[in-house]
């Protein structure tokens, strides 16, 4: 009987193997097979890739079917195949190489998705797939620094929190004069305020490098003006991060390298490992799906500080070696008591170039299906990192700041920053009739705690501890939106109207650190005189007499060295919330003829209203060639970081440490020095430009201008006295009581001009039995001060302290307004092979002195790198970032701040690491 059982078992097996239905085939280009392609089955998760000899095949029910092919570096190819039982049906895919620019994008229109050279405004589209598989850089900042040349972003040295959160700039404007978009919904800023020496000082930007590559799809950036469509921040453009929706595939990559460089120390340093991780699963029988991403960062960090030249040790650190033995007058005998002591100047460097940081990713995006005419969606992610930078060496002979009984040989301070990121959105879109809705929420929130190691607080004499908690920032934004859209296709050549409205709610907060990190407690207050004549003190933080004194007379500092801490005054916990309505209509009066005119209207709770227009068109003369235009206005509201921050910090100018205190604009010194409270910054812009398509040439060239009204800056820094007038007086008794030396603020202060022109050239062609393609693209740009500056009757004769020569430099000529990318692709076979050069503009050091304004001359970076597979599934990639070890113009002595810099941290153009060579593994199935 088992017997019988069993062959009915096998007989019913090979039934079902002769009558299988499957569907098989190839995918090529005209010379060759194509290995890893992707194929699937269109509204399913069913899909495979394609073996070393092209060809694949897919078990499925009888039926018909639509098959969709694509290949990296192709265009997608789609066909219908009917299934019948028991048959094996074949179908093969000849794909042709992707049309370079007409890439399809969604940005900058609420209408059918169109190509890139269709759009009436400029959008550049990155393939981060690609991109990521055959570059050098990890991180999106450094990504698109290389790729976009209207966008800039570097990594900044001895600035705090900002060593971590790289500031970026769109068309030479501020880092928070750029919308960025996740799956095009507003993504949360960071909470973080840029307050020192970089790019973008003053601003609050968005931290892209929160965002893993492998969760990302593609990027488009909106080069134009489109406050009216997306509301405050977007004057100079919006970045929309599209995430990955694939399933069925596992993707992974592991990259690590190394500054191998002249410069490097031991010649290796800075060494980086970035681990990715992409994996999609179906939800349902609909096409719906959850990616899920993660990744893991580990950098170390890199040094490319000079040889202090200036005073290590005086007299005082040693009183025998004064010129009257027992009375030291601050000389320098540092040669002498470094051979005493056994150490070289080499034993006080500073450490200057990138931070060190360790940290890792999660990201989700999801969508179900849950009726024939609708979707749930979800999308968002977790973000730590924890960061490792330093401050300013202080010396032995800074006796204010030291105490030699805890570091006979000074310290180098350390700031460690816990950088936590969350985010979530969640929606629901589909068909009311015969107008698409889509309601949806986005939650974001941003932390930084910052720890101050290696210090001390000298007013606390020998009983200082060596590390400090001094507190930190949060911000947190959630955003509602209901849109609406219908296209009318009867009306015109086609209409699409569009209308929704949001609101938005914003939250900031600064968090106070430990009492030591702030407190001086060398202070205190004066409350009369005894029966001896003598001043009756009482110990007081905020007291205006000093108490301590180190051996040269001067009073000790108090609070963290290198970063005080928040104090309770800091402290401040404010929000306000947002409401508005837009407007959108998109007609094609032809088939050629577009015009798309947007209107929102936008109300603060902490401001007030603005309303704003935009109007874009374009004509399609031909087939080959296209002209676009657009008109607008636009505005940014003052975040809520330059309403409420305040703080003492320790800054660097022009060679002299300063302790500098940040007041709101509704402090008290600020009414004292006239400094008006804050406003929106208002502008207006207009584009016009062409695309060509040439069949393997695409071109397009884009010219701008933008004017921005009231733009916010952060001030120079102002003073009082002790003896001058009441105003200085009482000016200088609250900076003391903060334990500064000087005033900051932000303010309404400037207009400015941009103007710029953007150009974009593809060609894509077979060579040999390869895939070749160039691409050629180039910005220039001049940002200008226009008119006066914008000073009450109070700051009069103070404009230039008011907004001073190291802000215009930031403004103008910090970044490269000159960029130029050519890059080379040529694939073959299991080969690929990729060649970039970027030419980066010429900058100007920003500082105070003018005579020291030199200007730094353009450099070209090459990057180089090939790679092999293995088998389908398994490519190895190796290369080099800035392969000829380019560094920027050496400082002059001037700048160099007695030798610490050989280059400048202030105005950068690419950085100055150098080379860079790294190997990446990555994995597909």
């Amino acid at each position: 009987m088992k017997v019988k059982l069993y062959a009915l078992a096998v007989l019913l097996l090979l039934s079902d193997i002769a009558f299988a239905q499957s569907i098989q085939g190839t995918i090529s280009d005209k010379n060759q097979p194509l290995i890893g392609a992707s194929v699937r089955v269109i509204g399913s998760n069913t899909g495979t890739v394609t073996n070393s000899s092209g060809h694949f095949s897919l078990t499925l029910k009888p039926g018909t079917y639509k098959l969709s092919a694509s290949y990296i570096g192709y265009q997608a190819l789609e066909k219908e195949v009917t299934v019948v039982s028991g048959q094996t049906a074949t179908v093969d895919f000849q794909l042709t190489s992707a049309e370079g620019l007409n890439e399809v994008v969604v940005l900058g229109s609420r209408s059918a998705p169109r190509s890139q050279l269709t759009t009436a405004v400029p959008v550049d589209v990155v393939d981060i797939k690609q991109v990521a598989q055959t570059a050098p850089q990890v991180s999106i900042n450094q990504i698109l620094n290389y790729v976009a040349p209207s966008f800039s972003s570097n990594t900044q040295t001895l600035s705090d929190g900002t060593d971590h959160i790289d500031p970026a700039s769109l068309r030479g404007l501020g880092p928070d004069q750029v919308l960025v978009l996740i799956n095009g919904k507003r993504r949360h800023t960071t909470s973080l305020v840029n307050i020192n020496g970089s790019f973008g000082k003053g601003s609050v930007g968005t931290d892209l490098n929160a965002i893993p590559t492998a969760a990302i799809k593609r990027i488009e950036i909106l080069r134009d003006g489109a406050a009216a469509q997306y509301g405050s921040d977007a004057i100079a453009g919006v970045i929309n991060i599209v995430l990955n929706d694939d399933v069925n595939r596992l993707n992974a990559s592991v990259t690590t390298g190394g500054f191998v460089s002249k410069n490097a120390e031991n010649g290796l340093d800075g060494q980086t490992v970035q681990a990715n991780l992409n994996y999609g699963l179906p939800l349902g029988t609909k096409g719906g799906y959850i990616n899920l991403s993660g990744s893991y960062d580990y950098r170390n960090a890199a040094n490319r500080g000079g040889i202090f030249t200036g005073t290590i040790f005086s007299d005082y650190n040693d009183p025998a070696l004064a010129d009257v033995p027992g009375s030291p007058k601050g000389k320098d005998i540092t040669e002498q008591e470094l051979a005493k002591r056994g150490l070289t100047r080499k034993d006080f460097n500073t450490r200057i170039g990138q931070s060190a940081n360790r940290g890792g990713t999660l990201f989700l995006n999801a969508s179900l299906p849950v009726s024939e005419n609708a979707e749930v969606y979800a999308f968002g992610g977790l973000n730590y990192r924890h960061g490792e930078a330093v401050a300013f060496y202080r010396m032995p002979a800074q006796l204010t700041q030291n105490n030699d009984t805890i570091y006979p040989n000074g310290f180098l301070p350390q700031i460690v920053t816990d950088n936590r990121d969350r985010s979530l959105a969640a929606g629901i879109r589909g068909k009311l009739g015969e107008w698409k809705v889509d309601f949806s929420n986005t939650y974001g929130e941003n932390g930084i705690d910052f720890t101050v190691a290696n210090t001390l607080n000298a007013s606390m004499l020998k009983a200082s501890p060596t590390s400090f908690k001094a507190g930190g920032y949060r911000f947190l934004q959630n955003t509602t939106n209901l849109d609406f859209s219908r296209f009318f296709e009867q009306v015109l050549s086609g209409l699409n109207v569009a209308y929704g409205a949001e609101h938005r709610f914003e939250k900031y907060q600064i968090l106070p650190g430990s009492e030591a990190s702030y407190t001086n407690y060398g202070n205190a207050r004066n409350i009369g005189t005894g029966a001896d004549g003598r001043p009756i003190l009482i110990p007081d933080p905020s007291g205006n007499v000093s108490t301590r004194f180190a051996a040269n007379g001067s009073a000790f500092a108090g609070g963290a060295q290198s970063f005080t801490g928040f104090s309770p005054v800091n402290a401040i916990s404010a929000y306000r919330t947002s409401i508005a309505v837009y407007g959108d209509v998109e007609a094609n009066f032809t088939s050629k003829f577009l015009v798309d005119g947007a209107l929102r209207f936008e109300n603060y709770s902490d401001f007030g209203s603005t309303l704003n227009w935009k109007i874009a068109s374009r004509y399609q003369f031909s087939p080959k060639f296209l002209l676009r235009a657009a008109a607008s206005t636009g505005f940014r509201a003052p975040s809520l970081h330059q309403r409420y921050f305040s703080a003492t910090s320790s800054i660097f100018t022009d060679g002299v440490f300063v302790e500098s205190g940040t007041f709101t604009n509704d402090s008290r010194v600020a009414a004292l020095l006239g400094i008006p409270k804050l406003k929106q910054e208002t502008s207006y812009s207009y584009s016009a430009g062409i695309t060509s398509n040439l069949g393997p040439v695409k071109i397009t060239v884009d010219g701008y201008f933008i004017r921005i009204n009231d733009r916010i800056v952060y001030t120079g820094q102002f003073s009082g006295n002790k003896t001058g007038t009441p105003q200085e007086q009482e000016i200088y008794n609250i900076l003391r009581s903060a334990n500064a030396q000087t005033a900051r603020f932000f303010a309404n202060a400037i207009n400015t001009e941009t103007r710029g022109i953007d150009a974009v050239i593809t060609y894509t062609t077979r060579a040999g039995k390869g895939h070749f393609r160039a691409d050629l693209s180039g910005t220039l740009a001049k940002t200008s001060l226009v008119g006066p500056v914008h000073a009450s009757p109070l700051l009069a004769g103070k404009e230039s302290t008011y907004f001073d020569e190291a802000s215009r430099i930031y403004l103008e000529s910090a970044v490269p307004q000159t960029k130029a990318n050519l890059t080379l692709n040529y694939n073959i076979s299991k080969w690929g092979f990729f060649l970039r050069n970027v030419y980066f503009g010429k900058v100007t050091e920003a500082t105070n002195v003018v005579a020291n304004q030199d200007v730094y001359s353009g450099k070209v970076i090459t990057d180089l790198s090939v790679s092999y597979a293995f088998i389908p599934a398994l490519r190895l990639t190796i290369g080099a970032n800035n392969l000829l070890d380019v560094y920027p113009d050496e400082l002059s002595v001037a700048n160099s701040s007695s030798g610490r810099f050989l280059y400048s941290r202030a105005s950068q153009q690419f950085g100055f690491n150098g080379r860079f060579l790294f190997a990446r593994l990555n994995l597909s199935f």
